[in-house]
């Protein structure tokens, strides 16, 4: 828009310029305006490019004007692409609930040469209902150490590497969790996994993961979390050589991010902060094995086409990474302890109102400025069952040399708590703002079931020990050598001393 300003004054004035000196200054006011949507990356070590947000519903073309407009399945694709849709939520799902995605790919994925069972991994499980010999209770606390990676001559990728540790439910009832471990020395080449019975949550801790979905890529390295829904095909190359993390699933949820409640609009993993792909495809018609995973139990179907040939695809059934570094916390200003839930940064909801069947707690460095307080956890006794990982860093005042790698469980109601000279400097610490967990980043996972260990961790890990009790020994009953101030507080009062009867 150009508007045009005139310097001459009304006739009447005394300017001393009339009406045959005319000045015109031509002004734009345009500043200019986006070519597209706010796109991040790419960064050091993450060549790719995400949309940011969290349970939108995206549009992503590798070639423009591939979408169809106006509808999502038209007599005719551009290009003679196939459309194919995908849910993650019943088609009567309510509306702020409802999650798919439309695809427009190169060959469908019914173009596949059928199924076939594969050998059961034995250290893969799916199944934690009590009744599976497989599976074991514990009451006790219980921890390992950091676990294997393959190395020499054994070639083991994601899909093989996968070993189960803990878990509830069952896929088939869908409502459930598991806790695996992946360890990995080599990239899938021309073989990609779909999960069908769960979410996958992959939480690397060593190396980083170079994730082609259907979707687009992810680059996600240690530090990082990065979600894969049930259903979607993806493949993990290793960019850094060998490499171990963790993995929460769930079985008939998906993540979402948690109320905030008075906290109101912004805190914790703040919306902006999550990472999707954007649409890229492959050309490739070369022979690819798909590995399902079906009630625990892996199938494979061979196809003479990659399964990543999606040019374009919108909706909100969509893989996504999170930065746990970015975690906006809080806590008490004042005095006292919030409750760990503060630390959530994503929750999946079970059929119980207010009951998770995970919930994914991030700690990390932070400021501790409570005062009159023992800043150290509390001891306690958790109606929910804990998981606790570590990706760097270190984790005091715990008796298993819990180190990055390594991984320890409370089921419900089992005591726990810090070593006792943890907890005696704690109560003669000068109380001043302090840097805590500086440089640490640890995790947990946590679930209102009870869960069952795995054979694989109870038997053939080599990495399992119990905690020490003897940690607690010296948490003896210092009440009793305050007897005699007791006594004379009761006396004071008017009250019977301590050991006569009222």
């Amino acid at each position: 828009m150009h508007v045009e300003r005139s310097g001459i004054r009304p006739p009447h004035t005394n300017h001393p310029l009339n009406n045959t000196h005319r000045i015109f200054i031509t002004m734009s006011t345009y500043g200019t305006s986006a070519q597209h949507a706010y796109t991040v990356g790419p960064q050091e070590n993450d060549p790719y490019k995400y949309q940011v947000g969290f349970g939108n519903r995206f549009a992503s073309e590798a070639i423009p004007g591939t979408l169809p407009h106006a509808q999502n399945t038209p007599q005719k694709v551009k290009y003679d692409l196939y459309t194919e849709g995908i849910n993650g939520t019943p088609f009567m799902a309510p509306r702020h609930e409802n999650q798919s995605t439309w695809l427009y790919r190169i060959r469908p994925s019914v173009a596949h040469k059928g199924f076939t069972r594969l050998p059961d991994n034995p250290d893969l499980e799916a199944c934690f209902l009590p009744l599976n010999p497989k599976v074991h209770l514990s009451p006790t606390q219980l921890a390992w150490h950091p676990f294997d990676i393959p190395t020499g001559n054994d070639k083991v990728d994601f899909v093989d590497g996968l070993k189960t540790l803990a878990g509830n439910g069952d896929p088939t009832l869908r409502e459930g969790m598991a806790m695996h471990i992946y360890a990995a020395n080599q990239s899938m080449n021309n073989k990609a996994f779909c999960n069908s019975d769960g979410d996958f949550m992959i939480i690397p801790q060593q190396g980083r993961l170079d994730i082609q979905t259907e979707m687009g890529r992810l680059m996600v390295r240690p530090g990082e979390l990065v979600a894969v829904q049930r259903g979607i095909k993806y493949k993990i190359e290793l960019p850094d050589g060998p490499s171990r993390g963790y993995i929460l699933e769930v079985y008939g949820s998906h993540f979402e991010l948690p109320e905030l409640g008075p906290l109101g609009t912004h805190g914790l993993a703040n919306v902006r902060d999550f990472e999707s792909p954007v649409a890229s495809f492959d050309i490739d018609q070369s022979p690819w094995n798909i590995v399902f995973k079906l009630g625990g139990k892996l199938f494979e179907c061979k196809q003479e086409h990659t399964p990543f040939d999606v040019v374009a695809w919108w909706g909100n059934y969509v893989p996504y990474k999170y930065d746990l570094e970015k975690f906006a916390d809080v806590g008490s200003l004042e005095k006292d302890h919030m409750d760990p839930s503060i630390f959530t940064v994503l929750t999946a909801k079970s059929k119980t109102s207010g009951a998770a069947i995970a919930d994914f707690l991030v700690l990390g460095s932070r400021w501790d400025v409570a005062t009159n307080t023992l800043r150290v956890p509390y001891y306690h006794r958790n109606c929910a069952s804990e998981m606790l990982g570590m990706i760097y860093g270190e984790f005091s005042g715990r008796s298993d040399d819990f180190a990055p790698g390594g991984f320890s469980l409370e089921n419900g109601y089992c005591p726990h708590g810090i070593a006792y000279d943890v907890f005696k400097a704690a109560t003669e610490a000068e109380l001043v703002p302090t840097r805590v967990f500086e440089g640490t980043l640890a995790f947990c996972f946590e679930t209102s079931m009870q869960v069952t260990v795995t054979d694989y961790a109870m038997k053939r890990s080599g990495k399992l020990h119990e905690h020490e009790p003897t940690m607690w020994d010296n948490l003896k009953g210092q009440f009793v050598n305050h007897i005699d101030e007791v006594n004379a507080e009761l006396k004071a009062a008017g009250l019977p001393q301590l050991g006569e009867k009222a």
